[in-house]
């Protein structure tokens, strides 16, 4: 297969889109943004990590989907109430934003002196964001929903564990209300290769003629530090808990100075997609957890790598 068809995405040419220099207040980076069009416009919710090292999420808005204007101060903060405020003490982190009907559900990790858990929040105008459940004991991160129900009930992929030198698997969990979360199965395993020491899905799926179609990264550990790379996976349109396809193979790794150096090297990390009417895929990622980036591929030449590789 050529080279061009196995790394299907194409750098945006004025990349990074995003630094820190671009935020209207002081902080240390900017990195790990969720993605979606919302009255007409384009929005990124941002990762940012604060002097302190504590991140918060904060919006930026463009009208092309590559030139971002970030606002002049944070959207989402760690709480500070009973429920939630000492699971997000040390920052919320790692957004995804998934719409269904006529809401719009980010999931994100919720930092604290506990570890990790996935939290899901809502809002339907971008102004206001209501907070619904802490959808997972820790350790767990690197949370998605689907844009729909399936078979009457709410879908989130996840990743438990990964932590301290761990295996960490793609799991589904699935929910009749949001909040109570359960019957829990692993969708896709590390295996000896560029993702050996542990997976994470990275967007939420889009629905297409060939199934759900997903993007995930995978870790390897070099002498050097970890190394984060992508691939993408298909779902069964019924039966999610299906893998129907994947890539055994990375599709998209860090090779540009903006991907291989920075706070931690060596890290390409989506958390926002927008297919768009002609076909091409918008990705935004964070590179070495100090930017933001853009690259963009057809969704069929994708779809096409996934079918390559039967799942298991």
């Amino acid at each position: 297969m050529e080279q061009s068809i196995l790394h299907p995405f194409r750098r945006y040419r004025r990349n990074p889109i995003l630094s820190r220099r671009d935020v209207p207040y002081a902080c240390n980076t900017v990195f790990n943004a969720a993605a979606v069009r919302f009255e007409g416009r384009y929005l990124l919710v941002l990762r940012i990590e604060d002097l302190s090292g504590r991140s918060h999420l904060t919006k930026a808005w463009s009208d092309d989907g590559y030139n971002f204007k970030v606002e002049g101060r944070p959207w989402i903060t760690p709480a500070e109430d009973a429920e939630y405020g000492v699971y997000e003490a040390y920052g919320v982190e790692d957004p995804r934003i998934t719409r269904i009907e006529d809401a719009y559900y980010i999931t994100y990790t919720a930092f604290g002196p506990y570890g990790p858990r996935v939290a899901i929040g809502r809002t339907c105008d971008f102004k206001t964001f209501e907070r619904l459940a802490l959808a997972t004991e820790v350790d767990n991160k690197d949370a998605v929903l689907f844009p729909e129900k399936i078979d009457g009930k709410y879908m989130l992929i996840d990743r438990p564990g990964g932590f301290g030198g761990q295996r960490g698997d793609i799991w589904l969990q699935e929910s009749f209300d949001m909040v109570h979360w359960g019957r829990a199965r692993v969708l896709l395993s590390a295996e000896p290769g560029w993702g050996g020491a542990k997976l994470g899905i990275s967007t939420p799926p889009i629905r297409t003629e060939k199934g759900w179609l997903a993007f995930y990264h995978g870790v390897r550990r070099t002498p050097s530090g970890n190394l984060y790379r992508l691939g993408c996976l298909l779902l069964d349109l019924q039966n999610p808990a299906r893998v129907i396809g994947y890539t055994p193979h990375f599709i998209f790794g860090p090779e540009e100075i903006y991907e291989r150096t920075g706070d931690v090297p060596n890290v390409i990390f989506p958390c926002g997609l927008i297919l768009e009417e002609d076909g091409m895929l918008k990705m935004y990622y964070g590179a070495a957890d100090t930017h933001i980036a853009l690259a963009e591929g057809r969704l069929q030449e994708i779809l096409a790598l996934c079918s390559a590789c039967s799942g298991k």
